[in-house]
C-alpha cells in the first residue's frame, strides 16, 4: 500500500478541493492510502456525505494553517500545528508514508522539505519541475521554475538526470530529450554559465542532451525536458502561460464582436472548449520538487479536485517507480571529477 499524506489546508479551494480530489485518487488507485492533514472538524464534515473506502483514508488533526504571505522560515518554526508541518512531520518519522501533496505556501513547502525531510544523497539542490503540454499532444518538463535562482553547471546537469529519470517513470517516454534554455540554439551561444553547461551535458551519460532552445519553441512537441536556473524557468512558465491564456480571451472577445462570428462559434464549441482544457494547467497536476528523500508535490494555490488529483496521481506514480532512489544510484554513478589537488 503507497501512502501519501495531503495537505488539506492553504490553497485557495481547500479544504474541499483537496478532499474530494484524494477521493478521485482513493477511487482510481486500489493500493493507494491518504492521510488528510488539517482541521479534523471540517475535514469529517466535508466528508459526511462522501462514499469511499474508510481503510485507506486517515486524518491528521492540525488546527493550524501557513498562509502565502507568512515568511517561510518563520512558519515552519512557530506553526508546528499547520496542516502543512504536520504532513512534512508524518513524512519525516514514519517510513511507511512515502509523500506529500500541497496547494500551500511554496516557500513554506520547499524549506519544509529541504530542512525537514532532506536532500537525497549527491543532490547539490532539489529543484521545481512543473510540466506544459505540446502542440503535438505530449507534455514538456521545465526544471528549475524557482527552486534556485543562483546555479552552476553542476546544478543543471543535475536537473537534467533528475528530470530524465522523471519524465520516464510518470510520463513512460523512453528517450528524454533535454534542452538548454538559452537565447540562441547555436552551441556558442549564452554567457560563461551556459556556455559551461552546454559543455557538460554534452559529455552527461545516461541522458540524451539534444541542445539549445529558445523560449519560443517551449511548446513545440520537439523537446521533453527543459533545463534552466529558477528565476528563467519560472519567467518562462509564467510568460508562455500569460500569452495563451491572453490569445484565448482575445478570441471570445473577438467572437462575441460580430453575429457572424457568433454563428460560426456554435459549429466549433466543441473545438474551443477542447483547446481551453488543453491550456488548462490544472489538468496537468503540480510542480514536483525533485532531490528530496520523500516525494513532494506542490499543486498551484487554485487547484481544484481535478488539479489535486492529477497532482496525487504524479506522488503515485514516482513512488511506484521508485524515482528517490533511481535519482541517488544515477547521481551516485556520475564520473568523479578530477581537482587541482588530485592533478598536482
Amino acid at each position: 500500500m503507497i501512502k501519501i499524506a495531503v495537505d488539506c489546508f492553504g490553497g485557495d479551494h481547500s479544504p474541499d478541493a483537496n478532499i474530494d480530489g484524494a477521493l478521485l485518487a482513493l477511487a482510481a488507485f486500489p493500493d493507494l492510502s491518504v492521510i488528510l492533514s488539517g482541521d479534523e472538524d471540517k475535514i469529517k464534515a466535508h466528508l459526511a456525505t462522501k462514499k469511499y473506502d474508510e481503510k485507506r483514508l486517515s486524518i491528521l488533526h492540525a488546527p493550524e494553517v501557513i498562509g502565502c504571505d507568512e515568511k517561510p522560515t518563520d512558519a515552519i518554526r512557530l506553526k508546528k500545528e499547520s496542516s502543512m508541518m504536520k504532513a512534512v512531520r508524518l513524512l519525516r518519522e514514519d517510513e511507511t508514508v512515502s509523500g506529500i501533496v500541497s496547494t500551500g505556501s511554496t516557500g513554506a513547502l520547499v524549506v519544509a522539505a529541504t530542512l525537514r525531510i532532506g536532500r537525497l544523497s549527491g543532490v547539490i539542490r532539489p529543484a521545481f519541475c512543473p510540466i506544459m503540454p505540446t502542440m503535438n499532444g505530449g507534455v514538456v518538463g521545465v526544471c528549475d521554475s524557482g527552486a534556485n535562482v543562483d546555479i552552476t553547471p553542476d546544478y543543471l546537469q543535475q536537473y537534467a538526470i533528475m528530470g530524465s529519470l522523471y519524465m520516464k517513470k510518470v510520463y513512460g517516454m523512453q528517450d528524454v530529450r533535454v534542452a538548454l534554455l538559452n537565447v540562441g540554439t547555436e552551441k556558442e551561444k549564452g554567457d560563461e554559465l551556459r556556455k559551461a553547461a552546454y559543455a557538460l551535458l554534452s559529455e552527461t551519460p545516461g541522458i540524451h542532451f539534444v541542445g539549445n532552445m529558445e523560449s519560443r519553441d517551449l511548446l513545440s512537441g520537439k523537446y521533453d525536458l527543459v533545463v534552466c536556473d529558477g528565476f528563467a524557468g519560472n519567467v518562462l512558465i509564467k510568460s508562455t502561460e500569460g500569452a495563451a491564456m491572453e490569445m484565448l480571451k482575445k478570441l471570445k472577445r473577438d467572437i462575441s464582436s460580430r453575429l457572424l462570428y457568433k454563428l460560426g462559434a456554435l459549429f466549433m464549441l466543441k473545438m474551443f472548449k477542447d483547446e481551453k482544457k488543453f491550456m488548462d494547467y490544472r489538468n496537468y497536476g503540480g510542480s514536483v520538487l525533485l532531490g528530496t528523500k520523500k516525494v513532494v508535490v506542490k499543486g498551484h494555490g487554485s487547484s481544484n479536485d481535478v488539479a489535486v488529483f492529477k497532482c496525487i496521481e504524479q506522488a503515485y506514480r514516482m513512488e511506484v517507480g521508485a524515482l528517490p532512489t533511481d535519482i541517488e544510484a544515477s547521481l551516485a554513478a556520475l564520473p568523479v571529477k578530477e581537482t587541482a589537488q588530485s592533478n598536482a
